[in-house]
């Protein structure tokens, strides 16, 4: 919803090309249907069968699962180089404890 929102502002369709946030989002989203969606269905495919399905080994998509931790790695290093970030999330964590304790009283 919010990268169909982000296209319509642009008020030149073509400059969402320029605007390397954009694409940068566009290709997380990309890269979030082709897991859930797509790679879901491809298991599924490969899986099904006795004698091993269509694609039978199966080790390229678990090579292709070893991306996500690549993206992993790009948030330690964001948190590496921005400390005040860390702190952030360190707050957000103890906040978080707080609240679902007084929930559990409510």
């Amino acid at each position: 919803f919010e990268l169909a929102m982000r296209f319509g502002a642009f008020r030149l369709k073509r400059n969402c090309l320029r605007d390397y946030w954009f694409l940068f989002d566009s290709f997380m989203v990309a890269l979030m249907i082709f897991e859930t969606w797509i790679m879901t269905i491809v298991i599924l495919v490969s899986s099904s069968g006795g004698t091993g399905g269509l694609l039978g080994n199966v080790t390229m998509l678990k090579m292709l699962r070893l991306l996500r931790l690549s993206r992993m790695a790009r948030m330690a290093r964001l948190l590496r180089s921005v400390p005040e970030l860390l702190i952030l999330i360190k707050g957000m964590v103890a906040a978080l404890r707080t609240v679902s304790f007084a929930l559990c009283l409510l």
